[in-house]
């Protein structure tokens, strides 16, 4: 590959400066050479750290999206903006790799679904947990059909105590919701990504918000506003069209024991897997319970302390550089984090409402 794809970064928080740029510094085959934010100190020290040179600055993206010279996109802003933004640099021909959740509802994800369409251009969103080593693997067993038909699943990201205290995180009208949009839309599209369906049925949904108004909070992060106006935890009951049924538990602040954040349990008629420690595969063989757990860490030798483990955030970048330099199809596709947004969108509703959302 000898083309060397040039980037925008728009919006130099911290999922930029975190998860981003640090991967795209390891991949040959692009340089950012845009740097946008409102705050235009912010992306002065972002295109410091991760620039070029000749690197530009710019507090309005709309002024990015006019470099003829740029081939993709990264919007990385809070959830409010990641449709129009993403639908802006799509019509001005660039690539996208665009923050989850897709979008802050499902009408502004299908404008996203629909001008990628439209411009022919690839759309892709940042659900990294796709690309751990633990997920790749699993994903090859549930394709090899391993596990039978899966009829059952949970999809889990729940913390005891971890409120983000920084950013917008708990600003209801920047990003739409709390723990559920977070990080529940991570296990929830990696529950959906492993089964390989995307036909939800009916969802019943369930938030709460009864810890956050606590002063001692235990927290993480430090203590908390509790003036914050999202929900602390959320579950969702999820019934897809071939009557398979999915558990959905988030949470930022919840009384419990059982943590993990980002990780799926499957159940199917020939096995069942989960990621409670590492991956485990549950079956019967020959007639006798089995649990086969890979190792993902064992370089096989005694004098290498070294793992075999990669960075997702890096496979995640170089996995969507690679299919615009190849023209190859998107890993996580904009279709498929449609779905999820729409599944997310409607715990909410039958919140509010008290009732099951229905899918056409």
């Amino acid at each position: 590959m000898s083309k060397v794809l040039k980037a925008g970064i728009i919006g130099c928080g911290g999922i930029a400066n975190n998860k981003h740029l640090p991967a795209l510094m390891q991949n040959k085959n692009i340089v950012v050479t845009a740097f946008c934010d409102i705050i235009e100190q912010r992306a002065v020290d972002t295109a410091k750290k991760f620039g070029e040179p000749d690197s530009k600055v710019y507090i309005d993206y709309k002024e990015l999206l006019k470099d003829e010279t740029l081939d993709v996109v990264y919007v990385c802003t809070p959830n409010r903006e990641h449709s129009f933004i993403t639908v802006d640099a799509l019509e001005a021909g660039k690539h996208v790799m665009c923050e989850k959740p897709m979008a802050i509802n499902s009408a502004e994800a299908k404008k996203m679904v629909d001008a990628a369409v439209r411009t022919g251009k690839k759309l892709t969103i940042g659900y990294q947990n796709r690309f751990r080593d633990d997920s790749r693997f699993l994903k090859r067993v549930c394709d090899a059909g391993e596990l039978g038909d899966i009829y059952y699943a949970k999809a889990y990201a729940v913390r005891r105590r971890g409120v983000p205290t920084w950013g917008v995180f708990t600003n209801k009208e920047e990003q739409g919701g709390g723990p559920l949009i977070d990080i529940g839309t991570h296990s929830l599209d990696l529950t959906l990504y492993m089964m390989q369906n995307y036909k939800p049925k009916v969802v019943f949904g369930k938030t709460f918000a009864k810890l956050t108004k606590q002063t001692e909070t235990g927290n993480d992060w430090g203590d908390w506003d509790t003036n914050i106006d999202v929900e602390d935890s959320a579950f969702g009951f999820i019934i897809m069209e071939n009557d398979a049924l999915i558990i959905l538990e988030s949470s930022w602040a919840l009384n419990t024991l059982n943590c993990g954040e980002a990780k799926t349990t499957l159940c199917g008629t020939a096995a069942g897997a989960d990621m409670d420690a590492g991956v485990r595969i549950n079956r019967v063989k020959y007639g006798v319970k089995t649990v086969e757990s890979p190792n993902f860490g064992d370089s096989g030798a005694a004098f290498n302390s070294g793992t075999n483990s990669s960075d997702a955030a890096v496979v995640e970048a170089d996995t969507f550089i690679n299919a615009i330099i190849n023209d190859t199809e998107v890993v996580t596709k904009p279709e498929q984090a449609y779905v999820v947004t729409r599944i997310l969108e409607a715990i909410y509703e039958s919140d509010k409402s008290g009732k099951p959302i229905y899918f056409d």
